[in-house]
């Protein structure tokens, strides 16, 4: 089985990231398998309860928080919809 360089890519960038917190990783995963889901394309249609379930975050706060940290971070593009019937979207970037 090959590596998959997505994840690859984004261990080494965060090496030296001190920035990055062990929730940042858990969203990142979570982020990640939905990715994989949709057969690793971009963009990703995400809910944020789904989202949160799966990295195990349970705070509101620090959801938002990791998620525009790692958009403005340039981990991830986040297009967030406000509107609870429309899904938002991610693309995980090239790191």
């Amino acid at each position: 089985m090959g590596e998959v360089k997505e994840l690859t890519s984004f261990f080494s960038a965060i090496r030296e990231d001190n920035r990055i917190g062990i929730s940042h990783v858990c969203l990142y995963m979570a982020l990640f398998q939905f990715y994989n889901l949709n057969q690793l394309r971009n963009p990703v249609n995400i809910t944020r309860a789904a989202v949160m379930e799966v990295a195990k975050i349970s705070g509101l706060a620090t959801y938002h928080k990791c998620i525009k940290d790692l958009a403005d971070l340039g981990y991830i593009q986040y297009r967030p919809s406000y509107n609870p019937a429309i899904r938002s979207q991610v693309y995980l970037l090239k790191v």
